[in-house]
């Protein structure tokens, strides 16, 4: 019998991205070849082992967090940072500093802890989905695979693409491009020093320009249907591996979801309804939002977010704070989305169309190319009319051949179901790294 290897997962405490990674944890786990530590905050303490992974808990070094849950913390904070406001993404760059949280703090301390845990769990690999490069995983001499939970857009900053976060048209003014990037250059330029000092000093080549990361060859994977990929613009590295998704299952502790009884007899369409999160934290606009929606013919399931308990819903909606999506998007005939790359790509595999309402980062990048490419479409979220949602609702439900193209999506991406060989090209990459 072929000796487990011991895979390290270091994650982000954001909850789309701890879902990609779980999703990469799973497929390594149905192989057999793998035993899976997370290493993860205290935060996310007994969340990972329910589904059957081991944990390596970080030390908080935050008192206010520890016992706080990672979505109502990151959410408060991208609250208090001003960014859940009416801003085009290129105002948003101009009003940020250093965002609401101190990454360079975050991830010197993270470097210190992952010295601990990988000394303790002595892994085979270590796959991480972080933002910056961290210098105890590049010179631990083992074997490194990047997860990139986000669009793809931020793995290729080539000048024939727009900046990732922009949410520019591939069609757009390419002068508008430039002046996006410069400014994003203006805004980091500090923190790249800052990091780029600090790595340098630990034994770590330079960062690349214009990013956290060093050159590196090691394996990265990312999830994007390939029908709204940017490869047909610009080809992706040969280490660069796409999935449709990175979509994990349903923990088998939670019980198949059903309509609810409130929805069931009730005329109309079924609708998921989702600002995600961070994004739900904003009780007024979900209110805003949920109001226009309570004049549609249909019927709603809504994710109503942290601050569930802050609002009611209309007659013709029923929502929790949070609802088993990947359960819930098998039901529904139509998605109206934030746009986390974690949605979008979900929705994708149960070939649904959206409508997306962005709120920051890489959420106007899959709007705007969802409707490039004609497979959904974006609006204002803070200024969208009563007759530009309502409208858009019945243009997507009733638009056949738009319905008809993202069932054979769908299909494809079900039948072919490319993450299950994430194990297999794992393994290969272990014999030649």
């Amino acid at each position: 019998m072929t000796k487990q290897k011991t895979a390290l997962v270091s994650v982000i405490a954001g909850v789309g991205h701890v879902n990609a990674c779980v999703a990469v944890g799973q497929r390594l786990l149905d192989s057999g070849n793998y035993r899976v530590v997370f290493a993860i905050s205290e935060q996310l303490k007994g969340k990972l082992e329910a589904y059957g992974f081991e944990e390596a808990l970080i030390a908080e070094d935050k008192p206010e967090a520890k016992d706080v849950d990672p979505a109502k913390y990151f959410a408060k904070k991208l609250l208090e940072s001003g960014m859940l406001t009416d801003q085009t993404p290129l105002e948003m760059l101009k009003h940020r500093k250093k965002g609401p949280i101190d990454r360079v703090q975050l991830y010197k301390k993270l470097d210190k802890d992952m010295e601990t845990v990988i000394s303790d769990v002595k892994p085979d690999v270590i796959l991480i989905d972080h933002f910056f490069c961290i210098p105890s995983v590049e010179l631990s001499g083992i074997p490194l695979v990047w997860i990139w939970s986000g669009i793809p857009l931020f793995l290729n900053d080539d000048e024939r693409l727009p900046p990732g976060a922009s949410g520019y048209s591939v069609n757009g003014n390419r002068d508008e491009w430039k002046v996006y990037r410069e400014l994003k250059y203006e805004t980091n330029i500090s923190t790249w020093n800052e990091w780029n000092d600090y790595i340098v000093s630990k034994g770590c080549p330079p960062l690349r320009d214009n990013s956290f990361t060093t050159a590196h060859k090691s394996l990265t994977v990312y999830g994007y249907p390939k029908e709204i990929d940017y490869t047909d613009i610009v080809p992706m590295a040969k280490n660069y591996i796409q999935f449709d998704n990175l979509m994990r299952r349903e923990n088998n502790n939670i019980e198949k979801f059903e309509i609810p009884e409130q929805l069931k007899d009730k005329p109309g369409k079924l609708i998921y309804f989702s600002m995600g999160s961070m994004g739900a934290v904003n009780v007024e606009n979900m209110k805003r939002l949920c109001t226009i929606l309570a004049k549609s013919k249909h019927r709603f399931i809504v994710s109503k977010g942290p601050k569930h308990d802050e609002y009611d819903l209309p007659d013709n909606m029923w929502g929790q704070s949070t609802v088993p999506q990947v359960s819930v998007l098998s039901l529904v005939d139509l998605v109206i989305t934030h746009g986390g790359n974690n949605t979008i790509t979900e929705t994708f595999s149960y070939g649904k169309p959206m409508i997306v309402l962005p709120l920051f980062a890489d959420q106007f990048d899959n709007a705007q190319r969802l409707q490039d490419k004609g497979l959904g479409i974006r609006l204002n979220t803070y200024k969208c009319t009563d007759e530009e949602l309502l409208t858009a609702i019945e243009k997507l439900l009733n638009d056949n051949e738009l319905n008809e193209k993202l069932q054979k999506i769908s299909k494809r991406i079900q039948s072919e179901d490319n993450l299950q060989n994430f194990p297999k090209i794992l393994d290969n990459y272990l014999k030649d790294p």
